[in-house]
This record gives structure tokens, C-alpha cells and sequence, in this order.
């Protein structure tokens, strides 16, 4: 008699998680402090033009006030190549950490450029778009997949609610998005455990689900977005951020709405922010899996995030052709896709269903 498979052994993996977590309004005066309780004593400021502006500049003036060396690396695009000219930059600064300011660019160039170097990377976020701000994985373009990859977790996590709530709201609106469609990613985890015997850490799962069930709960007290309603959303991308460190990979925080959002990367031109594209990814992917995606569409609408193809500024055929393409996009990652299959046709009657064309 033929013995049964046996199941798939549970990853043996690092957590690696913030020592430092900053969250308020006018932290971002502690940045000094951080720098010199963690010993570092040369830091390379990675920021872009506009954020050099709002927070940059007053990271690198603070850090000179107190006799710290610090240079500048400014960014315009999260490209491999950019990545190798930051690693450059940290080298002949001589920094032994890494201080991305800014959005999900810097951030993303600052955190694998101090991966590829061995050095500490510290995280100040400029705007809460996406739950890439706590993470250990990167978002950078010229590699060989289109999605996130392992990178470095940040030492600190300088949030100051202050700046971010003065932001454009639209990227506010996106990172609520972002942490909506972790109600479908951790759905497609547990398929994935049920149907193809993968592992599954309830733990984590259940850190990411509370932070989408938070947004979710208090989307129209964010709408006010205040730095102190503000908070909620940061403390939620937090939350997000230790699931996936505790999971050793971004199971609990992505699946078919991030693999959606990313086959919109690659088909459209000028794609909408990826908060924004999961945040509609998840509505469809709910209806896939017979949730109550309903819900989701209107905690969306209540704090003012795109829930259409129209809101996404993407015509209806690209909605259709990147759910079609989606699961193709990471054959690997066993999600609802994996079990529904669509082809242009289903996609098309998903998309006309659920509102979203």
C-alpha cells in the first residue's frame, strides 16, 4: 500500500524585526539620537529630489549639527542600475548605515543597496503608500522577476505622522489600499496550505488580517487624515511588515490582488500606485473567494481610494488582460487564481460583476 505524501516541512528562517519603531508627530528630530545609541557614526542620507525637501534635507542638517558625517545620494526611479550607484555613493561616504527618506523609491533603493553591502539601513518614510516601509523586501526594477524581493530589514523605522499626514492624501488613501487587500492575501495563504500542502503560519497570518480589518473598521476616521488618524494606518503597515518577518516571505501580505497589481506594472504605461491597484485587485479576488467583497469595496470608497478601472486612470481591456495574466505572473504561489483559472472572458464577467469595469 502506497504511504501518503508527507507534508511540507515548515521554513527554518531568521526574524529579523526593527530594534527601534518611532511613530508620532515630530520624530523625525530623533533620528540623531538613534543613529548614536546604534553606534553609527557616517550615514549616507538616499532620497529623492522632492522628499530631500520635505525630510531630506533636515535628516542630513540634523545629523551635521551633531558632528555626524553624512552625505547624499539622490534618487529618480528604483532601477537595479540606480541601486549599484547608491552601493557606489555608500562606499565612498564610508557609512555604516543606510537612511532612506522618501517614498517607496528611496526606500526600496536604500534597503537593497544596503543589503548587496553588508551596511545598516534605517527607514523614514515621507508618505504611507505601502507596507514596504518596515519590511525586508524590495520593489526594484532590472531584476529577474517583477515583484519584491529579500532584501534587509530596517534597524529603525522613523514614522513622523506630522509629515506623512501633510502628504498627498492619494497616498494615504493607496497604503489603506494596500493593508484592505491583505483580507484576500491571507485567504489565498490558507488555500494555499489546504490545497497544496504549503506552510502556513497562523501568527502571522493573523497580524495581517487584524490590520486589514482595522483599516477596514476605521476607514472614515482615517478620511479625516489628521496625524493622529494617520497613526492608525502606520501602526497597521507596522503590523503588516512583522507578519511577513515572522512568515519569512510576504505569503500572509501577498497574493492574487498583489499579483494583479503587479501584471498592471507590466502591461500599462503609466501604471496607478500599487496601493491603489490592490486595493481594487482585492475586491475581485473576494468575489473569487466568496467573501464579502462588498465590504471591501466600501471601506475603500469611504476613505476615498479607487474601487473602478476609471479610479485607477486604466482602461477597461488592461483591468481584463492582467487578471488573465496575473497567476502567470508567479506560477509559484499557489492562490485563488491557481484554482479559478481566468481566461479573458471570465476576467471580463469578474471585472463587469464587482463593478470595477
Amino acid at each position: 500500500m502506497a504511504q501518503p505524501d508527507p507534508p511540507k516541512a515548515s521554513p527554518v528562517h531568521r526574524i529579523d524585526l526593527p530594534r527601534i519603531v518611532l511613530v508620532g508627530k515630530g520624530v523625525l528630530s530623533s533620528i540623531y539620537g538613534i543613529c548614536h545609541e546604534l553606534g553609527y557614526r557616517k550615514a549616507l542620507v538616499v532620497t529623492g529630489k522632492s522628499t530631500f525637501k520635505v525630510a531630506g534635507e533636515r535628516v542630513q542638517w540634523m545629523l551635521a549639527n551633531e558632528g555626524m558625517g553624512s552625505n547624499r545620494s539622490l534618487v529618480e526611479d528604483a532601477q537595479l542600475e540606480t541601486v549599484g550607484r547608491v552601493m557606489e555613493d555608500a562606499g565612498k561616504a564610508r557609512a555604516n548605515v543606510l537612511i532612506g527618506v522618501g517614498g517607496g523609491r528611496s526606500i526600496d533603493v536604500a534597503k537593497l543597496a544596503a543589503a548587496k553591502t553588508g551596511k545598516a539601513f534605517i527607514s523614514v518614510p515621507t508618505v504611507a503608500s505601502h507596507d514596504g516601509i518596515a519590511s525586508s523586501l524590495a520593489s526594484v526594477k532590472g531584476m529577474e522577476r517583477p515583484y519584491t524581493v529579500k532584501a534587509v530589514s530596517p534597524v529603525a523605522v522613523v514614522m513622523d505622522s506630522g509629515i506623512i499626514a501633510a502628504s498627498p492624501y492619494r497616498f494615504t488613501a493607496a497604503g489603506c489600499g494596500d493593508v484592505i487587500s491583505k483580507v484576500t492575501e491571507v485567504e489565498d495563504w490558507k488555500l494555499a496550505h489546504a490545497d497544496n500542502g504549503d506552510y502556513y503560519g497562523a501568527y502571522a497570518a493573523s497580524l495581517a488580517l487584524m490590520s486589514s480589518q482595522l483599516i477596514m473598521e476605521s476607514a472614515e476616521r482615517i478620511r479625516k487624515n489628521t496625524s493622529e488618524t494617520v497613526r492608525d494606518l502606520l501602526e497597521a503597515l507596522i503590523s503588516c511588515s512583522t507578519s511577513m518577518s515572522i512568515a519569512g516571505s510576504s505569503r500572509p501580505c501577498s497574493g492574487s490582488a498583489h499579483l494583479f497589481s503587479h501584471a498592471l506594472d507590466l502591461i500599462v504605461d503609466k501604471p496607478a500606485l500599487h496601493g491603489e491597484q490592490c486595493g481594487v485587485g482585492a475586491i475581485m479576488m473576494a468575489k473569487l473567494h466568496g467573501m464579502n467583497w462588498e465590504k471591501v469595496r466600501e471601506s475603500l470608497e469611504k476613505i476615498g481610494a479607487p474601487t473602478t478601472a476609471a479610479g485607477l486612470g486604466i482602461k477597461r481591456e488592461k483591468i481584463i488582460e492582467a487578471l488573465a495574466m496575473a497567476q502567470g505572473i508567479r506560477p509559484d504561489r499557489y492562490t485563488i487564481l491557481s484554482k479559478i483559472p481566468l481566461d479573458k472572458s471570465s476576467a471580463e464577467a469578474l471585472a463587469v460583476e464587482t463593478g470595477v469595469i
